[in-house]
């Protein structure tokens, strides 16, 4: 009887151990970031306790964050945690969000703590659900998103020269074989990495990050197209970078993956100034990074689009006969009287929702309760 229960218990402690590995590692980081001009995100310092964020509270504050309102499933519970993070001022939203997902690392905060790039961020850890999840978006005609996960098909030693020039680095060709060269990259630390083009894992690391500053300065072309037309969307920026998991799946050194991580956040404090530039700091950056297994790598935010419903417009009727000028004076002082208090109403309310907290019970995200 010992023996089977001492064989019971060993095999609960090494399903205990692993287990993390079975769910595929569903720990992960978040941070939010904005410009030092305009703030959206509550600062957060150091000392306080971290908290763990779901998956659909980080797109529900993208979803507030593009001026839009958060699901109605959103629980009470996930709107107090909202409301720790964003400013509860409801006028003043970005309306222009730039969401990465990291996929490879886990603990990020302990890496860009020291970064005084990230030092007005929020972080969380442990955050908790694997599942993908839907970021809910009113008509495209509201809201313009932008995939930074396009890469080309045809490269050339150009772009990487290109890259190199902007990183501060330097890039050596080989004059045999085209995409062969050796790229070598500062890093903040005074050391330098060197990456060779001419291993696989290292040239998708490399391709990965050219990539997405390509695919950046392709959104800041599409948003001074739309500075200039009649109609302001609200601006998505979604993607998903692989390269950290590509390199550690290649390479049992860690200090490998670790200078890739390095050079990736030196690469976005390079794509997030450009954005605040060119955004003039109504942006805010979300950079979600996890460590999952093959088989969940990939995006973990999907978005859908939920259309307006159609309007219904009332029907012409024949005209009245005229009225009196006593009805006509008296339904002039009642409009009056009316648009008065309409107004008087309008700016009270104003001044209360100016600091009104992202809850469910608020009239802005519920719904109107008949009880």
């Amino acid at each position: 009887m010992e023996f089977h229960v001492s064989v019971i218990w060993s095999l609960l402690v090494v399903f205990s151990l692993f287990s993390p590995q079975i769910r595929g590692d569903a720990s992960g980081s978040v941070f939010f970031f904005d410009s030092s001009t305009n703030q959206f995100i509550r600062a957060r310092s150091s000392n306080d306790e971290q908290s763990s964020l779901l998956l659909p509270e980080i797109g529900a504050a993208a979803s507030i964050l593009l001026g839009f309102a958060p699901p109605s499933t959103l629980s009470a519970a996930s709107s107090s945690k909202l409301n720790e993070v964003l400013i509860p001022n409801p006028f003043k939203r970005p309306r222009a969000v730039f969401l990465l997902e990291v996929n490879g690392i886990d603990g990020l905060v302990k890496i860009v703590q020291d970064n005084a790039m990230f030092g007005n961020s929020f972080w969380s850890t442990n955050i908790l659900g694997s599942d993908k999840v839907d970021i809910q978006l009113p008509d495209e005609n509201d809201v313009s998103v932008v995939s930074l996960d396009e890469q080309l098909e045809d490269w050339t030693d150009k772009e990487i020269s290109d890259f190199s020039s902007l990183m501060g680095g330097s890039y050596a060709p080989d004059a045999l074989e085209p995409l062969n060269g050796v790229l070598t990259i500062p890093l903040a630390n005074g050391a330098s990495v060197n990456l060779q083009m001419s291993k696989r894992a290292e040239r998708k690391f490399v391709i990965g990050l050219v990539s997405l500053t390509q695919n950046v300065q392709r959104a800041i072309q599409m948003h001074d197209d739309l500075s200039l037309s009649t109609q302001s969307p609200a601006e998505l920026l979604i993607g998903c970078f692989n390269g950290i998991k590509v390199l550690q799946e290649e390479y049992e050194d860690e200090s490998i993956a670790q200078h890739g991580v390095e050079l990736l956040l030196a690469t976005l404090k390079k794509i997030f100034g450009s954005l605040q530039e060119a955004y003039k700091g109504q942006i805010v950056g979300i950079i979600y990074s996890h460590s999952t297994n093959t088989q969940q790598s990939g995006r973990k935010f999907d978005v859908i689009f939920t259309p307006h419903p159609t309007a219904r417009w009332l029907a012409e009727t024949n005209a009245v006969n005229s009225t009196s000028p006593e009805v006509v004076f008296v339904r002039r002082t009642l409009a009056w009287v009316t648009g008065i208090i309409l107004l008087v109403s309008t700016l009270i309310g104003i001044c209360y929702l100016m600091n009104m907290p992202l809850t469910r019970d608020t009239l802005l995200y519920s719904n109107v309760k008949l009880d």
